[in-house]
């Protein structure tokens, strides 16, 4: 008999006060590796992400994406006899993640000091956008907010106009570092036999990931302009027009490989050698001279010439991808990262997440509905038919 194959957090249970993406993404990941999330939403409309869109079968794209292999339990914690089948629930729960306004948490007794009272081993997780002491504490904080506290729109975009990442980066930030953070929770509780807080912060999390160009404005010194695709300090490094009308990206770390662009890619011995060109700084001093130069070559060729030209001289290049191709890509298809996922609204396509480990498979559950697990998690922590049938009807559920 085949003996079923151990997750990494196969036992652990996960409960969440969590809307929007960075809690959702972080316990997503926990379920992932195999842990019992236990998504606590408002009842009826469940959280808010649900309806930013419906794109996916009439579901929401950032819903779908960070919600799977969840249970969801309804809750209206400003009724006593939901927040008391809250803290019963916590009772055994070995982490407790939320991202409610500041305070909120706080304010209905969800603080380390009294429930470790009850649980000594539960791990919270408090993400917020500013932390939970300071002067920003209390300040509203949304992932485009946060881009710009962090000084990330300062250095992204054209000279011309500051731009946003095209997806959460604020929120992915603080999610990763809430996942990791709590991975190490539970190793540290496995040592010392007792839970901990933990307190992450938005603008702390994109800062960390703004050191290179924080430390490159280091002592008043100027910060990295703001290039579009191309690299701020390094050139060529970035998009060019093929004659086609097709974009290729392409990157060069150093002058052996600008000898080599020269003479495979752009056909150009004398190029290789030439002074104004000889070194990157030099490069990025004449970066408009040299364009003119790489744009009459790649005029003379197709996107998949220009590709070819730069495999062949070992240059790092990529096409300029978009979503439909994305979806399409041979590398994701032909190492197998496609799973379907099921919906209430039918099965859907999902990533695997990164990283192939051999000794067990990721858990890629349902997308739950709202409040689609109330009544068995209330019956597991003991409420009886009749109690759950008084929070229905007062809404408490």
């Amino acid at each position: 008999m085949t003996s079923k194959p151990v997750r990494p957090l196969d036992g652990i249970t996960i409960v969440s006060l969590e809307h929007a993406i960075a809690a959702p993404f972080c316990t997503r990941q926990l379920a992932d590796l195999g842990a019992r999330v236990i998504k606590v939403e408002r009842p009826g409309l469940g959280d808010f992400a649900r309806a930013y869109d419906k794109q996916v079968k009439g579901l929401s794209s950032h819903f779908v994406w960070v919600n799977r292999s969840k249970e969801s339990l309804t809750l209206d914690l400003k009724q006593p006899s939901a927040l008391a089948a809250l803290k019963t629930l916590l009772k055994t729960a070995d982490v407790l993640v939320q991202n409610l306004a500041p305070g909120a948490a706080a304010r209905m007794g969800l603080t380390a000091e009294a429930l470790q009272k009850e649980n000594p081993q539960l791990i919270l997780c408090d993400i917020s956008g500013y932390g939970n002491n300071g002067p920003y504490r209390d300040k509203k904080a949304y992932d485009l907010l946060i881009q710009s506290e962090a000084g990330f729109l300062s250095v992204t975009g054209t000279p011309e106009t500051p731009s946003k990442a095209g997806n959460s980066i604020a929120d992915i930030a603080a999610g990763m570092y809430a996942y990791t953070n709590i991975l190490a929770a539970l190793l540290q509780r496995g040592k010392t036999g007792k839970g901990s807080s933990i307190d992450i912060s938005m603008l702390e999390s994109l800062g960390e990931w703004m050191s290179f160009p924080m430390y490159y404005a280091f002592d008043g010194a100027e910060p990295p302009p703001r290039s579009g695709a191309s690299h701020a300090t390094i050139y060529p490094y970035g998009p060019f027009k093929a004659g086609d009308g097709g974009t290729v990206m392409l990157g060069l770390q150093n002058e052996r490989e600008w000898v080599q662009f020269c003479e495979v890619v752009l056909e150009n011995i004398a190029m290789g050698k030439d002074e104004r060109f000889n070194q990157n700084f030099k490069r990025n001093e004449k970066r408009e001279e040299l364009l003119i130069i790489i744009d009459a070559c790649f005029s003379k060729l197709t996107t998949v010439q220009v590709i070819a030209r730069l495999e062949k001289a070992q240059i790092a290049n990529a096409r300029l991808n978009n979503m439909a191709g994305l979806w399409k890509h041979n590398q994701l298809k032909a190492r197998n990262r496609w799973v379907d996922v099921d919906t209430t609204a039918g099965s859907i396509p999902a990533l695997l997440p990164p990283g192939l480990n051999d000794s067990y498979k990721y858990r890629m559950d349902a997308i739950p509905a709202v409040g689609e697990h109330t009544h068995k998690i209330l019956t597991e922590i003991g409420l009886s038919e009749e109690q759950i049938q008084i929070m229905a009807s007062s809404k408490a559920i």
